[in-house]
């Protein structure tokens, strides 16, 4: 099967003021979603900022420890937003209802609209959407990502690229990825619909894909992410297919309870996003809306001749939509049992399976506490007491008070 893989006059207008009788000026009342949208591009380029001055102060460990320190600061304010509540004090009750004082009123919906715009998701994944990696990074500890975001990523260590490798050696066995020339965010839409009918019909017929690109809305927000393999067993009565993914271990020992939990939220995440699919849960209006896309714009001429090839001519984003929405008709839910696989790095030899069921109720609870974070609706918890092992492999380990209140001994830290 082939996948195709991306390859990567201002106008202003004035009036010189009139001498003759003023003119009646009508009066234009800015929604607090609107003022949301100009308030976010001042956070957008202050974060741009914040990322260049400590891009450019990179050469010396001194500065480098005074950019961190910032970000520091940063995440405090972040946090501290979090914490402001609506309270019931700016309201009185009386015998005919509840009194709102204006100034109160007025005050309380600046405090809403700020922590909106100070929130981490509309910060970093306004007009993208969350990650399922955001998911369980989140889960894993939600102040090293609310580190990473700030501060940036770490590099990929040895065991994650070798981990990388291997993912892609995987999906070559069933895959012939074709790269496309990609001309706006429509093309590039346009690929992970074409992609995701391509590898879905490939696991109709042959019981077998790789590395399946999803989108869904999910408790109240747009999220993405790629399956790694699903599968059909054969020669059984049931045909839903089984979500598995597999993780890569440096040394011949299967991973701690805690990784294993993120794993099973990782798979768990995928199936909710698989069965809304299915159960034709997509708001296509909203995606439109939410990703800032075009419905009836053309397509790229290279982008719709590789549709039609793939028996899926389209015109526009709304034809890959369509065809899409045809594909998810025809699937059946995922299967209620989930699959992690665990190899070693150096042979691939399987060290062990975590075969395990679906609790609709437990990853939709991750997933909210998860955006109360990313909402700004609360503090990021460092990690529990018990699961500190894990700040010994963390690249902010020096600067994070958990850290550096000691932790107890623990049995893992590959990730």
């Amino acid at each position: 099967m082939r996948q195709l893989a991306p390859n990567s006059p201002e106008m202003s207008a004035s009036q010189s003021p009139s001498h003759t009788p003023p003119p009646e000026i009508p009066l234009e009342i800015i929604s607090e979603e609107e003022m949301a949208i100009i308030e976010a591009a001042f956070a957008a380029a202050a974060t741009r900022s914040l990322v260049s001055s400590r891009a450019s102060a990179s050469s010396s460990s001194a500065s480098s420890a005074a950019s961190f320190q910032k970000n520091v600061r940063s995440i405090k304010s972040i946090t501290l937003l979090s914490k402001r509540s609506f309270s019931s004090s700016s309201c009185s009750q009386s015998d005919t209802g509840v009194i709102v004082d204006v100034e109160d009123s007025g005050r309380l919906m600046t405090q809403k609209r700020n922590r909106i715009v100070d929130s981490l998701l509309h910060r970093y994944r306004r007009n993208r959407g969350l990650t399922v990696t955001d998911i369980t990074a989140t889960e894993w500890c939600e102040k090293k990502m609310e580190y990473t975001l700030l501060c940036g990523k770490p590099e990929k260590t040895k065991a994650m690229k070798a981990g990388s490798i291997r993912h892609e050696a995987l999906e070559e066995e069933v895959i012939k990825k074709v790269k496309v020339h990609v001309a706006s965010a429509e093309d590039v839409w346009a690929l992970k619909f074409l992609n995701f009918i391509v590898g879905a019909n490939q696991l109709l017929f042959d019981g077998l894909t790789r590395e399946l690109p999803l989108v869904g809305f999910a408790e109240g927000v747009w999220m993405v992410g790629i399956i790694d393999e699903i599968r059909i067993p054969k020669g059984q009565s049931d045909t839903y297919p089984m979500l598995v993914d597999t993780k890569t271990r440096v040394r011949a020992s299967l991973p701690s309870e805690p990784q294993r939990r993120n794993g099973r939220l990782q798979l768990m995440c995928y199936k909710h996003l698989w069965d809304s699919l299915v159960d034709d849960d997509f708001p296509s209006r909203q995606f439109f809306e939410f990703f800032s896309l075009n419905p009836n714009s053309i397509l790229s001429a290279e982008i719709r001749e590789n549709t039609a090839k793939c028996g899926f001519p389209a015109e526009t984003l709304t034809d890959m939509l369509r065809y899409s929405r045809n594909t998810w008709c025809m699937l059946p839910p995922a299967h209620e049992q989930l699959l992690l696989r665990y190899e070693l790095q150096e042979d691939q030899s399987l060290l062990g399976e975590d075969q395990f069921d679906y609790d609709l109720d437990w990853v939709k609870g991750q997933i909210k506490s998860s955006l109360e974070v990313w909402r700004g609706e609360r503090e990021a918890n460092y990690t529990p007491e018990d699961e500190r092992w894990k700040c010994r492999s963390c690249k902010f380990a020096s600067e994070c008070p958990a850290s550096n209140s000691g932790s107890p001994g623990g049995k893992d830290t590959e990730g």
